[in-house]
């Protein structure tokens, strides 16, 4: 249950996300679920890989560098979901900053586990 929680907080992170930034492109809601899902999927597969790869500066950029590689991830999403929309990789690093945000806040003070 959690899962699709977090699933649907993203999504409306992505979708509100694209009324206010004006680099942030969404069709409609459905489009914002889909980029949310495959967001989920290539942070679930290929963020580890990507970790530890760039874990030397990582840990230079005292974590800062992990952003960049977030918004890479939100790049990536951004070629394979129609609709799905990103003009630039400042507004994948905005977007990158607001979904770790929203997605903090709902683990540090909503979630139970």
């Amino acid at each position: 249950m959690n899962i699709l929680i977090n699933w649907i907080l993203s999504a409306v992170t992505v979708f509100a996300s694209a009324y206010v930034l004006p680099g942030i492109h969404v069709q409609n809601f459905t489009t914002a679920l889909i980029a949310a899902l495959v967001i989920g999927i290539i942070n679930a597969f290929l963020k580890p890989v990507l970790t530890i790869l760039t874990l030397p500066i990582t840990i230079i950029t005292l974590g800062i560098f992990s952003f960049v590689l977030n918004a890479f991830l939100i790049m990536i999403a951004d070629y394979l979901v129609p609709g799905f929309k990103v003009d630039g990789f400042f507004w994948a690093l905005i977007l990158s900053l607001i979904l770790t945000i929203v997605g903090s806040i709902y683990h540090n003070f909503v979630s139970e586990e």
